[in-house]
């Protein structure tokens, strides 16, 4: 994958045409050839071309007019510094290409592995500790296994994956934006974008200075979903992104995951739903290599039971009532007081211990949960 070359000219050309969606550029592509092929062919040879409107042969035989606009958009990503891949190019990733819509043209700044098999892991943006938790675990453990964690970049569960998948030195991820390249969206994850092309890359089909409209996450979710063999579903709503994602990858015929979550949480009963629908129960990173094992890494030969145990602090008697009556969710003060049966004052000074010992986590509102092991 080269810096991008005045040979691309044609393919910009495609992508600027008013009534060129990229499921109809793919099926031109696949009957022509060429971008070059398919902008000399006459009426008569487009009409023979599946699935094409009246209005984008219109296009195709009037292209001339919007060759200018295609040489700056050319000159604009040649100046910037990013690459280019192009759908007919071998490095285009393979997955990608064979769903109904890819994009005739991917950006990207970073490197990418072509080889390594990828992972989506999606979420809620506002998402739980247990769930942000879940995403970064998932994503550490699987990296491992040679895995490559494809997300979106937003806040929530796609950062916690981003970031577990870095926790590997040899982890690699990417990252789909929804966006151009210029636009790190949102702001807040622009460190997050320097380690990623780093340590993978982060892609887009959107042109450099492309906005973060609404209309483009949905889109760009078709591409999350296409890179992987499978989708991992954290944490999501009733009506989510990640929802559509999961129904993408069900359509491109790709293995669908699920977390489960407390039935208390609004957040879990997106994925409660997919569960229901058919989508895999996951309890652990075996889970999935188990559905996904010829995917594995013939290296890769690692086990839940390979990880160094955790020697936890030591509770007295009124910390180890407080710890058993707290879980993965936040629980309210009040609540662990009554159903523990102590007084104010003990549970305050145990939680505070438990805290400081790296065992519980405090949240706003005066609740406390436990750290997942």
């Amino acid at each position: 994958m080269m810096p991008c070359p005045d040979t691309y000219l044609p393919w910009f050309l495609l992508t600027e045409l008013p009534g060129l969606s990229p499921r109809v550029i793919k099926n031109l592509i696949e009957h022509f050839k060429t971008p070059e092929a398919v902008l000399a062919a006459s009426k008569t040879q487009l009409l023979s071309a599946p699935d094409i409107s009246s209005k984008a042969i219109k296009s195709v035989l009037g292209h001339k007019e919007f060759e200018r606009c295609a040489q700056e958009r050319l000159t604009q990503v040649q100046d910037s510094g990013y690459r280019v891949v192009v759908l007919t190019e071998p490095e285009y990733p393979s997955l990608l290409k064979e769903i109904p819509d890819p994009p005739a043209l991917l950006f990207y700044d970073g490197t990418f592995d072509i080889n390594a098999p990828c992972i989506a892991i999606v979420g809620s943006r506002n998402a739980t500790r247990y769930g942000m938790d879940t995403a970064h675990y998932l994503a550490e453990r699987l990296t491992a296994f040679g895995f490559t964690i494809v997300s979106g970049m937003a806040l929530g569960i796609d950062t916690a994956a981003h970031k577990g998948a870095l926790e590997n030195e040899a982890g690699q991820t990417i990252a789909v934006l929804g966006s151009g390249l210029d636009h790190i969206y949102p702001r807040h994850n622009r460190p997050l974008y320097c380690r990623i092309r780093k340590q993978g890359v982060v892609i887009s089909e959107f042109f450099p200075d492309t906005a973060p409209l609404p209309a483009n996450f949905p889109r760009r979710n078709r591409i999350i979903a296409g890179l992987s063999c499978g989708t991992v579903v954290v944490e999501a709503a009733q009506k989510s992104g990640s929802l559509i994602t999961a129904r993408l990858a069900g359509e491109y015929n790709r293995e669908v995951f699920a977390v489960p979550g407390s039935i208390k949480s609004s957040k879990s009963r997106g994925t409660h739903h997919l569960i229901k629908q058919g989508a895999r129960l996951i309890e652990n990173e075996m889970d999935i290599i188990d559905e996904l094992s010829q995917f594995v890494h013939a290296a890769a030969d690692i086990a839940p039971s390979d990880e160094p145990t955790k020697n936890k602090p030591t509770m007295d008697k009124i910390q180890t009532m407080v710890y058993k009556n707290l879980d993965l969710y936040p629980e309210h003060i009040d609540h662990i007081t009554a159903s523990s049966g102590l007084t104010s004052a003990q549970v305050s000074a145990a939680l505070l211990d438990l805290e400081l010992s790296g065992l519980i986590v405090r949240h706003q509102g005066n609740k406390f949960s436990i750290l997942e092991e």
